[in-house]
Parts: C-alpha cells; structure tokens; sequence
C-alpha cells in the first residue's frame, strides 16, 4: 500500500471476510472455517502464531505490523489526514471472549478519515497496552474497530493510564470466557476518548491472528484513565493480552490534532 494519506481500506473478500473480522471479534455472516487456537501464553503465543495455521503466515512475514512503539522522532507532524469522531450513546454488551473483554456497540456510530466513512462495530481491550509512547506501555488499551462500506477496517487505540474513574469502570465484568452481560445505561463511546484529541495515524495490521495488513490505525495522543480498582479487576480476569511492537520497516507515522 501507498501512504497512509491515501486511505486505501482493507478490501477482503469471502472467508478472509469473516477470518479477519473474526479476528476482532466481530461476526460476520459467512462462516471463515476454523483455525487452531491461539493466546498469549509460551506456546501458542505472539512468537508461534505463524505456525499455527498457514493462515497465519502474516503474523511473521508482514512489513507492516502492529502494534508499533511511537517515539517521537519518527512522526511527522501536522501531516495525518483528517479525522472526524461521531459517537452517540446506545444499548450495549459486554463480551469476555478469553483473550478480551469486547463490547459490541449500537448503530449509528461513524468515524470519517480522511473523507472516508467507517462504522464503529465495537471496542475491546488489552492488558497492558499493545502500543507504547516512547517505549512506555500503559496498562491497558482500548480498541474502537471501525468499518467501511467496502470492508477496510480503521481502528482507534486508546491507552489508558490509572487515574480517575472512566466508561471502562462501568462496565460488567463476566468471569466465564463467553459470559456476557447487558450494560444497564446507554453507553457513549466518545466518553472512552481523552479531552484533547490529537493523534498519531499510520498504516499497520491486525494484532491477533491472522494479521492481516492494511488498517488504518488512529492512536490518541494522550491517554484516557480508568480506576487502579477496574485496570487490576479486568487484568486478573484476561491476563497479559498484548502482542509484542514490531518496526516500523519505513512506515510514517503522521500526527495530526
């Protein structure tokens, strides 16, 4: 792919579909087959997924994989495309799916970069953050994972520091991998947003199984907060969820506010 400035989305066709929005968690209507399991652990973690399955040959091969550590001299300021955030509050439910806790969203919500509409499908977590500022991680992100009407996908990381109480401190907690729980509020995900909205865009990957290249990625530049109480709860609960940072093997990585 060119530079992130042309937004040029994920355009994926009949299984790939549903393995890559699998991947995050999302459920497409087509079947994607099935794929050994993968996790976080010494033997089917970040360093063995490619041999796993074939599918997942990315994982090691790709040139452009998430997540990335961002440091400062390697962005370039002022040159991201634009973004526009369009949150509303809504229904919501809370999902542990074993290697996160994901919260499917209502309709209605939109991001648009750089001219190009993208739905916001659900966000989900990791512990501790996949992404790190300068070499330090937080200890958790947040993952908003959009989609466009061809199929790319456009996802904003959100680092989250302990703190103050935020969103993630509402959220239920179910114990068992494939409990869910119903939020009893209407949920508003441009509250999971930090007050100052800068950004850093680039292109990358998925960051689990089967990595596929080509999503967009908005990382806020200030982190969000969630209680000391919540980061431990949802920690104790997921264990350590984060892929390793790759290079960035030539990719820019833009800012813009």
């Amino acid at each position: 792919m060119g530079k992130f400035g042309e937004v040029r989305g994920v355009f994926v066709a009949g299984c790939m579909a549903a393995v890559v929005l699998a991947a995050f968690g999302v459920h497409a209507e087509e079947g994607g087959g099935e794929h050994p399991a993968w996790d976080y652990g010494d033997v089917h973690g970040p360093e063995h997924w490619a041999d796993i399955d074939p599918a997942f040959a990315t994982c090691r091969t790709g040139m452009r994989q998430s997540p990335i550590d961002i440091s400062g001299p390697a962005a370039r300021d002022g040159a991201a495309p634009s973004l526009a955030l369009d949150y509303r509050a809504g229904a919501a439910t809370v999902v542990n799916l074993g290697h996160t806790l994901q919260v499917n969203v209502a309709a209605g919500n939109r991001l648009t970069l750089g001219g190009v509409d993208y739905q916001l499908l659900q966000f989900h977590v990791h512990t501790p953050s996949e992404h790190s500022i300068d070499g330090r991680h937080s200890p958790m992100e947040a993952h908003l994972v959009h989609r466009n009407a061809d199929g790319g996908l456009a996802v904003v990381g959100v680092l989250i520091d302990a703190g103050a109480a935020g969103v993630i401190d509402e959220l239920p907690l179910p114990d068992a991998v494939g409990g869910t729980a119903e939020l009893d509020a209407a949920l508003d995900p441009s509250h999971l947003l930090p007050a100052a909205r800068g950004f850093h865009a680039f292109e990358g990957s998925l960051t689990t199984p089967p990595c596929s290249e080509g999503v967009q990625w908005i990382v806020m530049r200030a982190p969000a907060t969630a209680s000391e109480e919540t980061i431990a709860r949802i920690t104790a609960v997921l264990g350590p969820t984060n892929r390793p940072v790759h290079p960035l093997n030539g990719r820019e990585v833009l800012t813009g506010e």
